[in-house]
C-alpha cells in the first residue's frame, strides 16, 4: 500500500478524526508509518515558522514591516521609523501608500504590517466614535481599553498633526469667518473639500453637523490628504472650505486662515506607532519610543516643506536628514 506524503502544518483545530477499524496487514503497516510521519510534525516544526510568532531579540525574528498611510507626512515619518530602527540593527522593510484607517489597522491588526505612524484621536474615534477624550493625555488614556487585541500604541509624539477647517482669506473677509461657529451661520451657502472618508468619520460631517449645526451645500471628495490637488480646488474657490492638517506648509505659504475649533470637534492628534504586539518586541519599541520623545510638530512641517514644497525631496532623503539630525545614525 503506498503511503502518501505528508506535509506538516499547523491545523485550525487539534482534532483529528478516529481511525478507521483495521483492514488487514498492509493497513497497519501504512498506519504505522503514517502515525510515524506525524510524530515529527511538531506544532513548532514547520521550517518557515521556526518560532516566528516570539519577537526575537532584536524586536522580531523576521525582518519588521513598516506602513504608511496615502499622506505623504505619513510616508515621511514611517521613514523616519524604519531608518531609526536600521540603525538599531533591527531589519526592516517598507510599505508605503496602504491607504485610509479602514484599511491599515486591518493590516496591522493580520500581520501584514508590524508598524504604522497614526494619529491619537482620530485612531481613536474610529475605534470608538462615542469616545469623548479631546486632551492629549485623555486620548492616549483611552486608547488601550478600545484596541483590538494584539495592537498597541507606543508612546505618543509631542508631534502633532490636526485636520482644520481652512479657508483663504478672502473667503474669511467676505464671511467674517474665525472659527468653525462663525462658519456655521454660512455653512449651507459653502463647499468643503476633504477626503471621501471625511463623509462618514465622527470628527467629519457628521461632527460638524452634531457639534456646531454645520451643514454645508456640498461636499467633494479630494484623495490627497489636503495635498495639492485639495489647494488648487480651494485657490481657485471650487471648494470654499478644506480639511487641511495643521503641518501642511501650504497654509503658512498661502496666506490660508485655520478657522478655530471651540468645541473640540477635531481633537488631540498626537504621532503615535500603532503596532502588531505579537510582532515588535521591547527593543524596537525603544527605538520607537525614542523617535516620538524627539519629533516635535516644527519638525513635521519642516519636513512637509522639504517633501511637498519646491524641494521635491523623497520622505527617505528628508527622514534620513532628520535621523542624523536628531542623534539616530552616525
Amino acid at each position: 500500500m503506498k503511503i502518501p506524503v505528508l506535509h506538516c502544518f499547523r491545523p485550525r483545530s487539534t482534532r483529528r478524526r478516529a481511525p478507521a477499524a483495521s483492514a488487514g496487514l498492509p493497513a497497519l503497516a501504512a498506519a504505522a508509518s503514517l502515525a510515524l510521519a506525524l510524530a515529527g510534525c511538531g506544532a513548532n516544526s514547520n521550517p518557515l515558522e521556526n518560532g516566528s510568532a516570539q519577537p526575537a531579540a532584536s524586536g522580531t525574528a523576521a525582518p519588521l514591516v513598516v506602513g504608511s498611510s496615502g499622506s505623504t507626512e505619513s510616508r515621511t515619518i514611517a521613514e523616519i521609523y524604519a531608518g531609526a530602527l536600521r540603525s538599531a540593527g533591527i531589519e526592516v522593510s517598507t510599505k508605503p501608500g496602504i491607504g485610509s484607517r479602514e484599511v491599515y489597522v486591518k493590516a496591522v491588526e493580520e500581520g501584514s504590517v508590524d508598524v504604522i505612524p497614526d494619529y491619537s484621536g482620530n485612531l481613536l474615534l474610529f475605534l470608538d466614535g462615542k469616545a469623548t477624550a479631546a486632551s492629549a493625555p485623555d486620548v492616549m488614556a483611552a486608547l488601550p481599553a478600545v484596541l483590538p487585541e494584539g495592537l498597541k500604541v507606543l508612546k505618543a509624539a509631542p508631534a502633532e498633526s490636526k485636520d482644520a477647517m481652512v479657508v483663504t482669506k478672502a473667503t474669511a473677509q467676505k464671511y467674517k469667518l474665525a472659527s468653525i461657529e462663525d462658519l456655521a451661520k454660512v455653512c449651507d451657502q459653502l463647499t468643503i473639500g476633504a477626503n471621501p472618508e471625511f463623509r462618514e468619520r465622527e470628527y467629519g460631517l457628521p461632527g460638524l453637523k452634531a457639534k456646531y449645526d454645520c451643514v454645508p451645500k456640498g461636499f467633494e471628495p479630494i484623495n490627497d490628504y489636503g495635498g495639492p490637488t485639495t489647494l488648487k480646488a480651494l485657490l481657485t474657490d471650487k471648494i470654499q472650505v478644506a480639511d487641511i492638517y495643521t503641518t501642511t506648509p501650504s497654509i503658512e505659504d498661502n496666506d490660508l486662515v485655520v478657522l478655530d475649533d471651540p468645541k473640540d470637534n477635531f481633537i488631540a492628534q498626537q504621532v503615535v506607532p500603532l503596532v502588531n504586539a505579537d510582532k515588535v518586541g521591547a527593543e524596537a519599541a525603544a527605538v520607537l519610543d525614542k523617535v516620538s520623545a524627539e519629533l516635535t510638530t516644527k519638525d513635521l512641517v519642516d519636513l512637509n516643506r522639504q517633501v511637498s514644497g519646491d524641494e521635491k525631496r523623497s520622505p527617505a532623503d528628508a527622514a534620513a536628514d532628520w535621523l542624523a539630525a536628531n542623534g539616530f545614525t552616525k
